[in-house]
């Protein structure tokens, strides 16, 4: 099988070189893209000298945004499964090969990797612990599947869920429990599994601050709409409002289809 690690990054250039050959180390068998979500830093070219593949977004998209370009460019180069590890080192890449098990096995579509089933290796804030316990508690209820870690971007995803994702079913900033909720919705099968997150080698975390507040909003609201849409997911319409069309206001968001035309560009 064809196996695409691809990792997103922003201003990461203190963290992507170790990023990168410590995928290498324990993952010698799989290519590595490397999404520069518009960084101010030297991130793409350290990543360039690294012997990664890098594809240069023209400005910061967000999280979501990034990791959909990485999907794409995986569909249309035939790749047959992606990895999601962020570029600050918290993902331990030698748990790769556990989360690509269930995928190899169509055991799963989606293979979560989870702090809280295996080792979190710092101390999460106050704030991220209530949040995360309360979506965990929330998504679990919905999708009637227990759900420990709905944050994790530590994740392996099948080539049936990239084409999901490559539609209109990805958010461009915070994919996590509305995003969980919407693949059960649509029939697609999601396993945990235990891994080791570790603290970011340096730099700030994207969910500091403020953005705190932000994403908990965002997220009631993007559960809120993945409900009002779970017939269409079930019958398989891509033609529903996603939380991608969504802006902080809580508005349809009409540059989703901008990002998605940059992405695929940019993929190609």
């Amino acid at each position: 099988m064809k196996i695409l690690v691809v990792i997103p990054a922003h201003n990461e250039a203190e963290n992507i070189a170790s990023v990168i050959a410590e995928v290498r180390t324990h993952n010698p068998g799989v290519d590595i893209l490397v999404i520069n979500d518009g960084s101010k830093d030297a991130t793409s070219a350290i990543a360039e000298g690294c012997g990664s593949k890098v594809v240069n977004l023209p400005f910061n998209l967000g999280y979501g945004a990034a990791v959909q370009t990485g999907m794409l460019y995986a569909v249309e180069s035939n790749y047959d499964i992606v990895v999601l590890t962020d570029g600050d080192g918290q993902h331990d890449p030698r748990y790769i090969a556990s989360l690509l098990e269930p995928i190899e096995q169509g055991a799963a579509d989606l293979a979560l990797g989870s702090r809280f089933l295996g080792k979190a290796d710092y101390r999460l804030p106050f704030g991220r612990r209530v949040g995360m316990l309360l979506f965990s508690k929330l998504a679990s209820v919905i999708t009637r599947q227990q759900i420990t870690d709905p944050t994790s971007g530590f994740q392996a995803v099948s080539r049936r869920l990239m084409n999901f994702f490559v539609s209109d079913h990805y958010p461009h900033d915070f994919p996590d429990a509305d995003t969980l909720i919407r693949l059960c919705f649509a029939g697609f099968k999601i396993k945990e599994i235990p891994v080791t997150i570790r603290p970011r080698l340096k730099g700030e975390s994207m969910h500091s601050g403020a953005k705190t507040l932000y994403y908990i909003y965002k997220m009631f609201f993007s559960i809120f709409i993945a409900l009002t849409q779970r017939q269409l997911l079930a019958k398989g319409e891509t033609n529903a409002i996603s939380n991608q069309d969504i802006d902080r206001s809580g508005q349809p968001h009409h540059h989703a289809d901008h990002h998605r035309a940059g992405a695929k560009k940019a993929a190609r």
